[in-house]
Protein backbone atom coordinates (compact mmCIF):
# COMPACT_ATOMS: atom_id res chain seq x y z
CA UNK A 1 0.00 0.00 0.00
CA UNK A 2 1.23 3.58 -0.42
CA UNK A 3 -0.10 7.19 0.01
CA UNK A 4 -1.94 7.26 -3.26
CA UNK A 5 -4.68 4.44 -1.85
CA UNK A 6 -5.33 6.34 1.10
CA UNK A 7 -7.38 9.37 -0.50
CA UNK A 8 -5.37 11.92 0.08
CA UNK A 9 -5.44 15.29 -2.27
CA UNK A 10 -2.59 15.54 -5.34
CA UNK A 11 -1.41 18.31 -3.89
CA UNK A 12 -0.34 17.08 -0.29
CA UNK A 13 0.63 13.76 -1.89
CA UNK A 14 3.39 15.80 -3.71
CA UNK A 15 3.71 17.34 -0.32
CA UNK A 16 4.64 13.79 1.08
CA UNK A 17 6.67 12.10 -1.58
CA UNK A 18 8.99 15.90 -1.18
CA UNK A 19 9.36 14.95 2.49
CA UNK A 20 10.80 11.60 1.99
CA UNK A 21 7.84 9.05 2.28
CA UNK A 22 6.38 6.64 0.05
CA UNK A 23 4.77 3.90 2.00
CA UNK A 24 2.51 4.21 5.12
CA UNK A 25 3.40 2.65 8.15
CA UNK A 26 0.34 0.41 9.99
CA UNK A 27 -1.27 3.19 12.12
CA UNK A 28 -1.41 5.44 9.20
CA UNK A 29 -3.05 3.23 6.78
CA UNK A 30 -5.58 2.63 9.31
CA UNK A 31 -6.16 5.72 10.66
CA UNK A 32 -6.09 8.06 7.60
CA UNK A 33 -8.89 6.58 6.26
CA UNK A 34 -11.21 6.73 8.62
CA UNK A 35 -10.39 10.53 9.92
CA UNK A 36 -10.80 11.62 6.19
CA UNK A 37 -14.39 10.66 6.58
CA UNK A 38 -15.24 12.47 9.51
CA UNK A 39 -15.03 9.76 11.99
CA UNK A 40 -13.79 9.86 15.81
CA UNK A 41 -10.70 7.93 15.98
CA UNK A 42 -8.99 5.96 18.86
CA UNK A 43 -5.42 5.27 18.07
CA UNK A 44 -3.18 3.07 20.19
CA UNK A 45 0.19 2.25 19.04
CA UNK A 46 3.78 2.39 20.38
CA UNK A 47 6.07 5.22 20.47
CA UNK A 48 7.40 5.90 16.97
CA UNK A 49 4.99 4.26 14.72
CA UNK A 50 4.18 7.61 12.93
CA UNK A 51 1.27 8.71 14.89
CA UNK A 52 1.75 12.16 14.09
CA UNK A 53 1.21 12.08 10.19
CA UNK A 54 -2.00 9.86 10.71
CA UNK A 55 -4.14 13.10 12.04
CA UNK A 56 -2.17 15.62 10.84
CA UNK A 57 -2.30 14.54 7.15
CA UNK A 58 -6.04 13.51 6.90
CA UNK A 59 -6.45 17.39 9.04
CA UNK A 60 -4.82 19.04 6.08
CA UNK A 61 -7.06 17.54 3.72
CA UNK A 62 -10.49 18.40 5.17
CA UNK A 63 -9.25 21.98 6.06
CA UNK A 64 -8.02 23.25 2.37
CA UNK A 65 -11.69 23.66 2.09
CA UNK A 66 -12.70 26.38 4.34
CA UNK A 67 -11.08 29.69 5.82
CA UNK A 68 -9.90 30.73 9.41
CA UNK A 69 -12.16 33.77 11.59
CA UNK A 70 -10.29 36.26 13.63
CA UNK A 71 -9.95 34.04 16.95
CA UNK A 72 -11.55 30.99 16.26
CA UNK A 73 -9.30 28.21 15.02
CA UNK A 74 -10.80 25.75 13.16
CA UNK A 75 -9.09 23.04 14.53
CA UNK A 76 -6.99 22.07 17.32
CA UNK A 77 -3.46 19.77 18.58
CA UNK A 78 -3.27 19.51 22.30
CA UNK A 79 0.50 17.62 23.12
CA UNK A 80 1.27 17.32 27.22
CA UNK A 81 5.09 19.22 26.21
CA UNK A 82 6.30 22.03 24.58
CA UNK A 83 8.64 19.95 22.19
CA UNK A 84 6.12 17.85 21.13
CA UNK A 85 3.79 20.64 20.39
CA UNK A 86 6.78 22.54 18.55
CA UNK A 87 7.43 19.15 16.58
CA UNK A 88 3.98 18.86 15.22
CA UNK A 89 4.41 22.03 14.09
CA UNK A 90 7.06 21.33 12.28
CA UNK A 91 5.13 18.21 10.83
CA UNK A 92 2.43 20.57 9.79
CA UNK A 93 4.84 22.80 8.00
CA UNK A 94 6.29 20.47 6.22
CA UNK A 95 2.90 18.94 5.01
CA UNK A 96 1.10 21.84 4.58
CA UNK A 97 3.41 23.79 2.49
CA UNK A 98 1.40 23.24 -0.43
CA UNK A 99 -1.61 25.14 1.29
CA UNK A 100 -2.64 28.41 1.86
CA UNK A 101 -3.33 27.25 5.96
CA UNK A 102 -2.16 29.18 8.99
CA UNK A 103 -0.87 27.73 12.48
CA UNK A 104 -0.91 29.17 15.46
CA UNK A 105 1.92 27.68 18.12
CA UNK A 106 0.54 28.27 22.08
CA UNK A 107 3.41 27.00 23.98
CA UNK A 108 4.44 28.69 27.47
CA UNK A 109 8.22 29.85 27.75
CA UNK A 110 7.72 32.23 24.94
CA UNK A 111 6.18 35.73 24.48
CA UNK A 112 2.69 36.29 24.40
CA UNK A 113 2.31 39.12 21.72
CA UNK A 114 3.45 37.24 18.73
CA UNK A 115 0.98 34.74 18.88
CA UNK A 116 -1.61 37.16 19.99
CA UNK A 117 -0.91 38.68 16.51
CA UNK A 118 -1.81 35.51 14.58
CA UNK A 119 -4.61 34.50 16.60
CA UNK A 120 -5.99 37.68 15.75
CA UNK A 121 -5.49 37.62 12.15
CA UNK A 122 -6.96 33.70 12.22
CA UNK A 123 -5.29 30.49 12.46
CA UNK A 124 -6.78 27.76 10.69
CA UNK A 125 -4.59 25.04 13.02
CA UNK A 126 -4.10 25.66 16.59
CA UNK A 127 -1.24 23.58 18.08
CA UNK A 128 -0.92 24.27 22.20
CA UNK A 129 -0.39 22.68 25.71
CA UNK A 130 -3.62 22.66 28.08
CA UNK A 131 -1.20 25.27 30.28
CA UNK A 132 -1.00 28.21 27.51
CA UNK A 133 -4.06 27.42 25.96
CA UNK A 134 -6.03 27.88 29.24
CA UNK A 135 -4.23 31.30 29.68
CA UNK A 136 -5.04 32.40 26.42
CA UNK A 137 -8.34 31.53 26.83
CA UNK A 138 -9.60 33.23 30.16
CA UNK A 139 -7.00 36.57 28.38
CA UNK A 140 -10.63 36.66 26.51
CA UNK A 141 -7.88 36.08 23.21
CA UNK A 142 -10.04 32.39 21.88
CA UNK A 143 -12.74 31.02 21.19
CA UNK A 144 -13.18 27.54 21.00
CA UNK A 145 -16.36 27.34 19.77
CA UNK A 146 -15.48 27.23 15.99
CA UNK A 147 -13.38 23.85 16.60
CA UNK A 148 -14.59 21.28 14.27
CA UNK A 149 -11.91 18.44 14.26
CA UNK A 150 -9.52 18.14 17.83
CA UNK A 151 -6.94 15.80 18.21
CA UNK A 152 -5.33 14.79 21.85
CA UNK A 153 -2.05 13.47 20.81
CA UNK A 154 -0.17 11.26 23.66
CA UNK A 155 -3.40 11.06 25.94
CA UNK A 156 -1.34 8.68 29.03
CA UNK A 157 1.23 11.05 28.95
CA UNK A 158 -1.23 14.17 29.66
CA UNK A 159 -2.43 11.46 32.37
CA UNK A 160 0.91 10.51 34.04
CA UNK A 161 1.80 15.09 33.59
CA UNK A 162 -1.49 15.67 35.66
CA UNK A 163 -3.34 17.21 32.77
CA UNK A 164 -6.62 15.34 32.48
CA UNK A 165 -8.62 17.99 34.89
CA UNK A 166 -7.16 20.24 32.03
CA UNK A 167 -8.31 18.64 29.05
CA UNK A 168 -11.87 17.52 30.76
CA UNK A 169 -12.09 21.67 30.98
CA UNK A 170 -10.99 21.97 27.29
CA UNK A 171 -13.56 19.39 25.94
CA UNK A 172 -16.60 21.01 27.97
CA UNK A 173 -15.27 24.55 26.06
CA UNK A 174 -15.62 23.17 22.60
CA UNK A 175 -18.58 22.29 20.25
CA UNK A 176 -20.44 19.24 20.86
CA UNK A 177 -20.77 18.79 17.34
CA UNK A 178 -16.72 17.81 16.53
CA UNK A 179 -14.17 14.82 15.41
CA UNK A 180 -12.14 13.66 17.72
CA UNK A 181 -8.54 12.26 17.08
CA UNK A 182 -7.61 10.73 20.28
CA UNK A 183 -4.13 9.26 20.27
CA UNK A 184 -2.51 6.97 22.96
CA UNK A 185 0.62 4.59 23.60
CA UNK A 186 -1.53 2.42 26.43
CA UNK A 187 -4.77 2.75 27.40
CA UNK A 188 -4.98 3.40 31.41
CA UNK A 189 -8.37 3.32 33.22
CA UNK A 190 -8.44 6.61 33.61
CA UNK A 191 -7.76 7.34 29.63
CA UNK A 192 -10.36 4.86 29.13
CA UNK A 193 -12.89 6.79 31.01
CA UNK A 194 -12.43 9.66 28.96
CA UNK A 195 -13.20 8.27 25.70
CA UNK A 196 -15.96 6.85 26.87
CA UNK A 197 -17.16 10.46 27.91
CA UNK A 198 -16.21 12.65 24.87
CA UNK A 199 -15.82 10.27 21.93
CA UNK A 200 -18.78 8.94 20.18
CA UNK A 201 -18.51 5.43 18.46
CA UNK A 202 -14.84 6.27 18.20
CA UNK A 203 -12.93 3.46 15.64
CA UNK A 204 -10.63 1.33 17.20
CA UNK A 205 -7.56 1.17 15.75
CA UNK A 206 -4.41 -0.89 17.34
CA UNK A 207 -1.44 -1.74 15.30
CA UNK A 208 0.32 -3.50 18.46
CA UNK A 209 -0.42 -4.47 21.93
CA UNK A 210 0.09 -1.92 24.84
CA UNK A 211 3.63 -1.65 25.72
CA UNK A 212 5.10 -3.75 23.53
CA UNK A 213 8.80 -3.00 22.94
CA UNK A 214 9.65 -2.08 18.88
CA UNK A 215 11.61 -5.58 17.68
CA UNK A 216 14.21 -3.50 16.30
CA UNK A 217 15.55 -2.37 19.63
CA UNK A 218 18.38 -4.23 21.18
CA UNK A 219 18.21 -4.34 25.01
CA UNK A 220 20.92 -4.65 27.57
CA UNK A 221 21.11 -4.29 31.13
CA UNK A 222 24.65 -3.84 32.84
CA UNK A 223 25.07 -4.95 36.76
CA UNK A 224 26.87 -2.93 39.05
CA UNK A 225 27.15 -3.77 42.84
CA UNK A 226 28.35 -0.12 43.81
CA UNK A 227 25.09 1.98 44.14
CA UNK A 228 27.34 5.25 43.97
CA UNK A 229 26.59 7.99 41.76
CA UNK A 230 30.63 7.61 40.82
CA UNK A 231 29.98 4.23 40.15
CA UNK A 232 26.75 4.60 38.14
CA UNK A 233 29.03 7.14 35.76
CA UNK A 234 31.78 5.07 35.55
CA UNK A 235 29.61 2.80 34.12
CA UNK A 236 27.85 5.18 31.84
CA UNK A 237 30.90 5.99 30.25
CA UNK A 238 32.05 2.74 29.28
CA UNK A 239 28.95 2.07 28.31
CA UNK A 240 28.98 4.90 26.15
CA UNK A 241 32.87 4.28 24.87
CA UNK A 242 31.67 0.82 23.30
CA UNK A 243 31.81 0.75 19.17
CA UNK A 244 29.08 1.61 17.55
CA UNK A 245 27.78 4.24 19.78
CA UNK A 246 27.29 7.51 17.10
CA UNK A 247 25.19 9.22 19.52
CA UNK A 248 22.59 8.71 22.38
CA UNK A 249 20.20 10.07 25.16
CA UNK A 250 20.51 9.57 28.34
CA UNK A 251 17.43 9.53 30.53
CA UNK A 252 17.69 10.47 34.25
CA UNK A 253 14.56 10.37 36.80
CA UNK A 254 15.74 13.62 38.50
CA UNK A 255 16.39 17.13 37.28
CA UNK A 256 19.04 17.96 39.46
CA UNK A 257 21.03 14.57 38.32
CA UNK A 258 20.68 15.56 34.67
CA UNK A 259 22.31 18.28 35.20
CA UNK A 260 24.95 16.36 37.17
CA UNK A 261 25.47 13.73 34.69
CA UNK A 262 25.94 16.05 31.76
CA UNK A 263 28.63 18.44 33.49
CA UNK A 264 30.31 14.86 34.01
CA UNK A 265 30.62 13.85 30.59
CA UNK A 266 31.81 17.47 29.63
CA UNK A 267 34.73 17.13 31.74
CA UNK A 268 35.40 13.50 30.35
CA UNK A 269 35.59 14.93 26.85
CA UNK A 270 31.98 13.63 25.56
CA UNK A 271 29.76 16.17 23.64
CA UNK A 272 26.95 16.15 26.32
CA UNK A 273 23.97 18.91 27.18
CA UNK A 274 21.14 18.80 30.03
CA UNK A 275 17.75 18.93 28.88
CA UNK A 276 14.45 19.22 31.27
CA UNK A 277 11.49 20.71 32.45
CA UNK A 278 13.13 23.18 34.22
CA UNK A 279 14.99 25.31 31.49
CA UNK A 280 13.99 27.82 29.52
CA UNK A 281 12.06 26.70 26.56
CA UNK A 282 15.01 28.94 24.36
CA UNK A 283 17.47 27.04 25.78
CA UNK A 284 15.87 23.46 25.06
CA UNK A 285 14.75 24.77 21.69
CA UNK A 286 18.52 25.14 20.81
CA UNK A 287 19.29 21.95 22.57
CA UNK A 288 17.07 19.47 20.58
CA UNK A 289 18.63 21.19 17.35
CA UNK A 290 22.19 21.06 18.09
CA UNK A 291 21.48 17.10 19.05
CA UNK A 292 19.24 16.91 15.79
CA UNK A 293 21.91 18.40 13.80
CA UNK A 294 25.09 16.11 15.24
CA UNK A 295 26.52 19.32 17.09
CA UNK A 296 26.01 17.47 20.44
CA UNK A 297 26.43 13.89 20.77
CA UNK A 298 24.88 13.11 23.93
CA UNK A 299 21.84 14.50 25.55
CA UNK A 300 20.93 14.27 28.86
CA UNK A 301 17.32 14.45 29.56
CA UNK A 302 14.29 14.03 31.92
CA UNK A 303 11.45 12.03 31.20
CA UNK A 304 10.37 15.11 29.16
CA UNK A 305 11.96 13.97 26.42
CA UNK A 306 10.78 10.10 26.62
CA UNK A 307 7.28 10.75 24.52
CA UNK A 308 6.42 12.13 20.90
CA UNK A 309 9.79 13.61 20.20
CA UNK A 310 10.94 12.11 16.68
CA UNK A 311 14.64 12.33 17.18
CA UNK A 312 15.98 10.40 13.62
CA UNK A 313 18.65 8.06 13.61
CA UNK A 314 19.39 7.93 17.52
CA UNK A 315 21.60 4.55 18.09
CA UNK A 316 21.37 4.35 21.43
CA UNK A 317 19.40 4.89 24.66
CA UNK A 318 21.04 4.81 27.85
CA UNK A 319 19.35 4.51 31.32
CA UNK A 320 21.15 5.98 34.53
CA UNK A 321 18.45 5.25 36.07
CA UNK A 322 15.50 2.91 35.76
CA UNK A 323 12.38 4.48 34.92
CA UNK A 324 10.03 4.82 37.99
CA UNK A 325 7.12 3.22 36.08
CA UNK A 326 7.74 0.13 33.55
CA UNK A 327 5.41 1.97 31.20
CA UNK A 328 7.78 4.75 30.58
CA UNK A 329 10.70 2.22 30.33
CA UNK A 330 9.13 1.41 27.06
CA UNK A 331 8.69 5.28 25.67
CA UNK A 332 12.16 6.08 27.10
CA UNK A 333 13.94 3.13 24.94
CA UNK A 334 11.13 4.09 22.30
CA UNK A 335 13.65 7.12 20.77
CA UNK A 336 15.86 4.24 18.92
CA UNK A 337 15.11 1.92 16.69
CA UNK A 338 12.78 4.29 14.96
CA UNK A 339 11.56 4.24 11.14
CA UNK A 340 13.06 0.65 10.92
CA UNK A 341 16.39 1.57 11.45
CA UNK A 342 18.50 -0.19 14.42
CA UNK A 343 18.66 0.80 17.78
CA UNK A 344 21.02 -0.77 21.53
CA UNK A 345 19.18 0.52 24.69
CA UNK A 346 21.44 -0.07 28.16
CA UNK A 347 19.84 0.25 31.47
CA UNK A 348 22.37 0.69 34.80
CA UNK A 349 20.97 -1.99 37.55
CA UNK A 350 21.81 -1.73 41.28
CA UNK A 351 21.06 -4.06 43.65
CA UNK A 352 18.13 -1.04 44.91
CA UNK A 353 16.18 -1.65 41.22
CA UNK A 354 15.38 -5.10 41.31
CA UNK A 355 12.07 -4.12 41.81
CA UNK A 356 11.64 -2.02 39.15
CA UNK A 357 13.18 -4.64 36.79
CA UNK A 358 10.92 -7.23 37.38
CA UNK A 359 8.00 -4.90 36.80
CA UNK A 360 9.73 -3.88 33.35
CA UNK A 361 10.48 -7.76 32.86
CA UNK A 362 6.93 -8.55 33.51
CA UNK A 363 5.36 -5.59 31.35
CA UNK A 364 7.95 -6.29 28.19
CA UNK A 365 7.90 -10.22 28.85
CA UNK A 366 11.52 -11.40 28.59
CA UNK A 367 14.93 -10.44 30.56
CA UNK A 368 17.29 -7.76 28.36
CA UNK A 369 20.90 -9.40 27.90
CA UNK A 370 23.24 -8.56 30.53
CA UNK A 371 25.99 -6.47 28.82
CA UNK A 372 29.51 -7.33 29.94
CA UNK A 373 31.76 -3.56 29.48
CA UNK A 374 35.14 -5.43 30.75
CA UNK A 375 34.99 -6.08 34.10
CA UNK A 376 33.21 -4.82 37.37
CA UNK A 377 32.55 -0.75 36.95
CA UNK A 378 35.57 1.04 39.12
CA UNK A 379 34.67 4.12 41.02
CA UNK A 380 35.33 7.29 38.68
CA UNK A 381 39.02 8.62 38.96
CA UNK A 382 39.46 11.41 40.67
CA UNK A 383 41.11 14.58 38.62
CA UNK A 384 43.71 15.96 40.87
CA UNK A 385 43.07 19.25 38.74
CA UNK A 386 39.27 19.59 39.48
CA UNK A 387 37.54 19.76 42.12
CA UNK A 388 34.17 18.83 41.95
CA UNK A 389 31.36 20.91 42.97
CA UNK A 390 28.97 20.44 45.76
CA UNK A 391 26.65 19.36 43.74
CA UNK A 392 28.17 16.73 42.92
CA UNK A 393 28.96 14.46 45.41
CA UNK A 394 27.09 11.77 47.27
CA UNK A 395 24.45 12.86 49.06
CA UNK A 396 26.21 10.64 52.07
CA UNK A 397 29.21 12.34 51.36
CA UNK A 398 27.82 15.31 51.83
CA UNK A 399 26.35 14.75 55.18
CA UNK A 400 29.65 12.92 56.18
CA UNK A 401 31.67 16.03 55.46
CA UNK A 402 31.37 18.52 58.50
CA UNK A 403 33.53 21.44 59.64
CA UNK A 404 36.86 21.19 61.43
CA UNK A 405 36.42 20.95 64.94
CA UNK A 406 37.26 24.15 66.92
CA UNK A 407 39.88 24.07 69.52
CA UNK A 408 39.19 24.30 73.15
CA UNK A 409 40.12 27.32 74.78
CA UNK A 410 42.91 26.76 76.43
CA UNK A 411 42.38 26.56 80.47
CA UNK A 412 43.34 29.87 82.97
CA UNK A 413 45.24 29.99 85.30
CA UNK A 414 44.01 28.03 88.69
CA UNK A 415 44.43 31.64 90.29
CA UNK A 416 41.70 33.50 88.61
CA UNK A 417 39.09 30.44 89.62
CA UNK A 418 38.43 31.96 93.31
CA UNK A 419 34.72 32.58 93.52
CA UNK A 420 33.26 35.84 92.72
CA UNK A 421 31.42 37.85 95.33
CA UNK A 422 27.57 37.06 96.03
CA UNK A 423 25.39 38.65 94.17
CA UNK A 424 28.16 38.87 90.85
CA UNK A 425 25.81 37.23 87.89
CA UNK A 426 27.19 34.29 86.78
CA UNK A 427 27.19 32.85 82.98
CA UNK A 428 24.97 29.91 81.77
CA UNK A 429 25.46 27.01 83.45
CA UNK A 430 26.77 28.22 86.53
CA UNK A 431 30.22 28.75 85.24
CA UNK A 432 31.90 31.84 85.68
CA UNK A 433 33.23 34.02 83.32
CA UNK A 434 36.43 33.01 82.07
CA UNK A 435 36.02 29.02 83.11
CA UNK A 436 37.12 26.57 80.14
CA UNK A 437 34.53 24.46 79.11
CA UNK A 438 35.55 20.75 80.15
CA UNK A 439 36.96 22.36 83.73
CA UNK A 440 35.67 21.31 86.71
CA UNK A 441 34.95 23.32 89.56
CA UNK A 442 37.11 22.34 92.86
CA UNK A 443 34.42 23.17 95.33
CA UNK A 444 32.27 19.71 96.14
CA UNK A 445 29.25 19.14 94.66
CA UNK A 446 26.96 19.24 97.84
CA UNK A 447 28.89 23.06 98.97
CA UNK A 448 27.15 24.51 95.59
CA UNK A 449 24.21 23.34 96.58
CA UNK A 450 22.85 25.65 99.86
CA UNK A 451 24.59 28.42 97.54
CA UNK A 452 22.10 28.16 94.93
CA UNK A 453 18.92 27.25 96.82
CA UNK A 454 19.74 30.47 98.42
CA UNK A 455 19.87 31.98 95.67
CA UNK A 456 16.73 30.60 94.65
CA UNK A 457 14.79 31.28 97.32
CA UNK A 458 15.73 35.07 97.39
CA UNK A 459 14.31 35.57 93.94
CA UNK A 460 11.40 33.69 95.27
CA UNK A 461 11.03 36.07 97.95
CA UNK A 462 11.77 38.83 95.98
CA UNK A 463 8.94 38.30 93.54
CA UNK A 464 6.68 37.39 96.25
CA UNK A 465 6.87 41.10 97.69
CA UNK A 466 4.13 43.51 96.46
CA UNK A 467 5.43 46.48 94.80
CA UNK A 468 3.01 49.50 94.17
CA UNK A 469 2.82 52.90 93.25
CA UNK A 470 4.16 54.57 96.93
CA UNK A 471 3.73 58.43 96.50
CA UNK A 472 3.55 58.40 92.42
CA UNK A 473 0.05 57.86 92.54
CA UNK A 474 -1.31 58.18 88.95
CA UNK A 475 -4.13 60.79 88.94
CA UNK A 476 -7.09 58.50 87.34
CA UNK A 477 -6.72 56.03 89.89
CA UNK A 478 -7.83 58.86 92.55
CA UNK A 479 -10.99 59.83 90.87
CA UNK A 480 -14.40 58.14 92.27
CA UNK A 481 -15.94 55.84 90.10
CA UNK A 482 -19.26 57.12 90.87
CA UNK A 483 -19.18 61.13 89.63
Amino acid sequence: MTFDDLGLGPTLLSAVKDAGYETPTPIQAKAIPVALSGRDVLGIAQTGTGKTASFVLPMIERLSRGRARARMPRSLIICPTRELAAQVAENFETYAKNHKLTMALLIGGVAFGPQDKILDQGADVLIATPGRLLDQFERGKLLLTGVDILVIDEADRMLDMGFIPDIERILKLLPPRRQTLFFSATMPDEITRLVNTFLKDPERIEVARPAQTAETITQYIVRISDKSPAAKRDALRKAIEREGVKNGIVFCNRKRDVDIVARSLQRHGFSAAPIHGDLEQSQRTKTLADFKSGEVRLLVASDVAARGLDIPAVSHVFNYDVSRNADDYVHRIGRTGRAGLKGEAVTIITPEDKKALDAIVKLIGKMPEELDLGGKPAKAKSDKSHKPEESEKPEKAQQAEAPEARPEPEAEPREREKPRENGKRRSRGGRRRGEGRGERREEPREERRPERRAETEEARDAAQTAVGFGDHVPEFLLRSALR
